[in-house]
């Protein structure tokens, strides 16, 4: 008995001998490897200009669009626009008793086959730096963080630049809170009306739309909507459709100062950067 129970002793100890050495050679390989990247230097562009664009040739954000050039990778936005923010609208709405079910991120559908049930989520994402330039996507897919990934990715691709001003005879201030001047964009049966506010009035809009107005850097405005509003898809894209006109309009040179319009970003003055 002693000796089986010796020979049992060494067997464990010869394991446990080789696990420690494991997990040793384990702790030497992790403390070699660096940290992990982030998505800009795992980014490898397949066309020329997002090339140019991560080699630095492409200066910002605003000679790109100058330039009249067309986003065709999403790395081009996480080079060019960094410090943007994501966020994701309320499109669907969970089961509840009598339609009364709680608003989430996706919206489930659906499809009956002989062989079951084959659900879809769809995704609905805003992305934007709070200061002229947000972008709207749409995702679908089998499983929610797939269809939330394309969200993300397409709004990327859509990013959009916001005209800005003052156009409200109540302010008059001569500074980019809000637009330039009234607007109405439409996505179905639903119509966004947007008009100039004064100062300190704030956003008097539906939840999503103020996601998208917020991301944008518009701070005061009034809105008007029309339609099934409670598609909450068409009333993102109506808004989105709403900020295009915008840019859209010709303005003539005198009404740029008197509105105090500008386009993208807001640059500093010099007795700012003082």
């Amino acid at each position: 008995m002693t000796r089986e129970i010796a020979k049992k002793k060494e067997k464990l100890e010869e394991k446990t001998a080789v696990v420690v050495e494991e997990a040793v050679e384990v702790k030497d390989k992790l403390e070699g490897i660096e940290e992990v990247p982030d998505q800009e230097s795992l980014w490898k562009p397949v066309t020329e200009l997002g090339r140019r664009v991560q080699k630095g040739e492409v200066g910002n954000i605003e000679d790109f669009f100058d330039a009249g050039y067309r986003i065709m990778e999403a790395g081009m936005i996480d080079t060019l626009l960094p410090g943007t923010e994501e966020e994701l609208l309320l499109v669907g709405q969970a089961r509840g008793k009598f339609g009364g079910g709680q608003r989430r991120i996706f919206k489930q559908t659906q499809k009956k086959t002989s062989e079951g049930n084959k659900p879809n989520f769809m995704t609905c994402a805003v992305i934007g730096n709070k200061d002229g330039f947000v972008g709207l996507g749409v995702g679908n897919s089998k499983e929610t963080v797939p269809s939330r990934d394309k969200a993300k990715r397409n709004a990327k691709l859509n990013v959009i630049r916001v005209r800005r001003g003052c156009g409200s005879w109540e302010c008059n201030c001569k500074q980019p809170h809000s637009i330039p001047f009234a607007v109405t964009g439409k996505s179905g049966s639903v119509e966004v009306t947007l008009i100039p506010a004064p100062k300190g009035k704030g956003l008097c809009a539906e939840k999503e739309c103020a996601k998208i107005l917020t991301l944008a850097g518009i701070k005061d405005i009034w809105t008007r909507t029309d339609g099934q509003t409670g598609t909450k898809l068409n009333l993102a894209q109506a808004t989105i459709a709403a900020l295009k006109k915008l840019s859209e309009v010709k303005v003539r040179p005198e009404d740029i100062q008197r509105l105090g319009i500008i386009e993208g970003k807001l640059k500093e003055t010099k007795t700012e950067q003082e």
